[in-house]
């Protein structure tokens, strides 16, 4: 089967993946760009585990006011590189999950975190099972998730704080 170069741009703009990882995909699924995307998101996902074990030394700590002053949010999120930490993607990561914090008001990063015997819902209560704001069908992980596979490297959000005027 051919493969146009406009539909490897096309699956490459909705998942970041490589040039050639998206054309071996597409002929592997015969042009299908619905199976083409699964793939790579599950691909994702591998890789993704791959890395979760490795060091997370450097990245950015970003800061996010809300509109109007009276709600701000900082949090640490942490890659490999200065390299990555420089980056478009990253950058734009950092600031959408101050952003998430400020609005949705988390306690903790992980379920981990939850003390044991705590009467707390997990998804309202931890960053990363959060339903990301921007795009609800995907929690704050699967957004991490998919920013790992495009820089390929492993991200990890640190801490975070939530500053409310008053409170």
């Amino acid at each position: 089967m051919q493969i146009s170069i406009e539909m490897i741009k096309e699956l490459r703009g909705q998942c970041g993946a490589g040039i050639m990882e998206c054309r071996n995909v597409l002929l592997e699924v015969e042009g299908d760009m619905d199976k083409a995307l699964q793939m790579l998101k599950e691909k994702g996902l591998l890789k993704a585990e791959k890395k979760a074990e490795r060091a997370t030394a450097q990245g950015l700590i970003e800061a996010y006011t809300h509109t109007g002053g009276r709600i701000g949010a900082m949090i640490e999120v942490n890659c490999e590189t200065d390299f990555v930490a420089r980056t478009d993607e990253f950058k734009e990561l950092a600031h959408n999950l101050a952003m998430q914090v400020a609005a949705l008001s988390p306690q903790f990063i992980t379920k981990e975190e939850i003390p044991e015997g705590a009467d707390i819902e997990p998804q309202a209560a931890c960053l990363l099972l959060q339903p990301y704001i921007r795009d609800p069908s995907m929690t704050v992980r699967d957004v991490i998730v998919e920013t790992i596979a495009k820089v390929g490297e492993n991200i990890k959000v640190s801490r975070f704080a939530r500053f409310e005027l008053g409170n």
